[in-house]
């Protein structure tokens, strides 16, 4: 199986480290995940369910988002929200460093683990992870999804099927935001102090950002095109 790998490397204040070694299918784009012999409760499938969830216990016990963050709650789950340290993001292309909160930085590694997760309503962002930015700020989230939205429409044309106009985009963000107070449950059922469950609130803001009308959201990075389109006038 091919895989691409993107390490996130926490130094706490104290000088120890929590070194995350993730393993991604290329293909699948699917985080390889080592499924411990007893799950906690909080991964059942039926705790806390989301509400559009498409399996059932009979053909899945666990949920496949929730699965995926084992390793972060077990490692975070007693860390504060505001706790200073140090962040390496290492992909093959690039290192990103930055000094933060746990939350911030949690936030970050969090979205590419939910993105990689066997959950449908995460599909739309492998695209995304595939090429992780990590600490993204609300432009470069705006831009990235915008891009991602309509590279896939471009594919379902391909195929004959209807552009829907980015109005398929704001449904999959408030699918997100349903998908996050359900996992945020699990987490605080999970966790002893609140690192994790304020990483995933910190995610939430982007997509209730990104659930407001399209316009909205382009309004906000359209200078950004004012070169290019000033000169196509020109010419």
């Amino acid at each position: 199986m091919d895989t691409f790998n993107v390490k996130y490397c926490f130094t706490m204040s104290d000088g120890s480290r929590e070194l995350f070694d993730i393993d991604i299918d290329a293909r699948t784009l699917n985080m390889v995940v080592d499924i411990p012999d007893n799950p906690p409760f909080w991964t059942e499938l039926e705790y806390y369910q989301c509400p559009r969830c498409p399996f059932t216990k009979n053909g899945r016990s666990l949920c496949p988002l929730s699965i995926n963050l084992v390793d972060v709650v077990k490692r975070f789950g007693r860390i504060i929200s505001f706790e200073k340290l140090h962040v390496d993001v290492l992909t093959s292309e690039r290192i990103y460093s930055k000094d933060t909160t746990a939350h911030e930085g949690l936030s970050s590694l969090m979205g590419l683990i939910i993105a990689c997760s066997e959950c449908p309503f995460t599909d739309f962002f492998k695209p995304m992870a595939r090429f992780h930015l990590p600490f993204a700020g609300y432009e470069e989230t705006i831009f990235r999804a915008l891009s991602t939205y309509l590279l896939s429409v471009y594919f379902k044309n391909s195929e004959n099927e209807s552009d829907d106009n980015f109005t398929g985009l704001s449904e999959i963000y408030q699918g997100i935001e349903e998908l996050n107070m359900a996992v945020s449950k699990r987490l605080r059922a999970a966790s002893h102090k609140d690192a994790t469950v304020n990483a995933l609130i910190h995610l939430d803001v982007f997509a209730k950002f990104m659930s407001f009308p399209v316009e909205h959201n382009l309004e906000k990075i359209s200078y950004l095109f004012d070169p290019f389109l000033l000169n196509q006038k020109q010419h």
